[in-house]
């Protein structure tokens, strides 16, 4: 084998040093720093990244919220279309004969309106008035009359609801209930 005077392995030896020494000092001084620099820049990006996409969650929930605040406005506008307003007393039979006319009740007595308090809200944007009413029916018709008008109108409640026993001369109104209760309605508010 041929081997190299020791004096060429020396020098050899200096280049090689030389030269791993030149890379290690290129790889602290500069390609350390870059690699950090490289691995900040990919968490911000990370950092960007999620915050787009928060934004752009927040702007479909925000479209989302919108079409539901226009849903919500336009079902309140139709049920405060239904709602009491102008001659409450007029309102109040037109809607109960109306609502009364599949039924086999009687109601021959509507009082006036009497206003009254909600009393459970502060700074509830609806007046209440409440209407005593008075009727006679079978057990079975009314249960299915008050069940379907506590269903038909989700502004109005029914309260103080008395049943007696029907003291007629006939007797087919021996089975028949008289019935008194109080019917509370919000009234539509006057818009300026």
């Amino acid at each position: 084998m041929n081997r190299m005077p020791a004096d060429k392995q020396k020098k050899i030896a200096l280049v090689a040093g030389a030269t791993v020494g030149v890379v290690v000092l290129l790889w602290f001084v500069m390609i350390s720093p870059l690699r950090a620099q490289q691995v900040k820049l990919r968490a911000l990006m990370a950092d960007s990244k999620s915050q787009v996409e928060k934004g752009q969650r927040s702007a479909a929930l925000a479209l989302q919220a919108s079409n539901d605040l226009a849903t919500a406005s336009q079902r309140l506008n139709q049920e405060e279309d239904r709602m009491a307003s102008g001659d409450l007393y007029a309102w109040m039979i037109q809607t109960m004969n109306q609502f009364k006319a599949p039924y086999a009740v009687e109601i021959p007595s509507i009082g006036k309106e009497i206003s009254c308090e909600v009393g459970m809200f502060p700074k509830f944007p609806y007046k209440t008035v409440m209407f005593i009413v008075r009727g006679a029916a079978y057990y079975h018709d009314f249960g299915k009359f008050l069940a379907d008008f506590e269903n038909h109108f989700p502004y109005m409640r029914v309260q103080n609801l008395d049943l007696s026993s029907n003291t007629g001369l006939k007797e087919e109104d021996v089975e028949r209930l008289n019935f008194t209760m109080e019917v509370v309605t919000l009234v539509k508010p006057l818009t300026p």
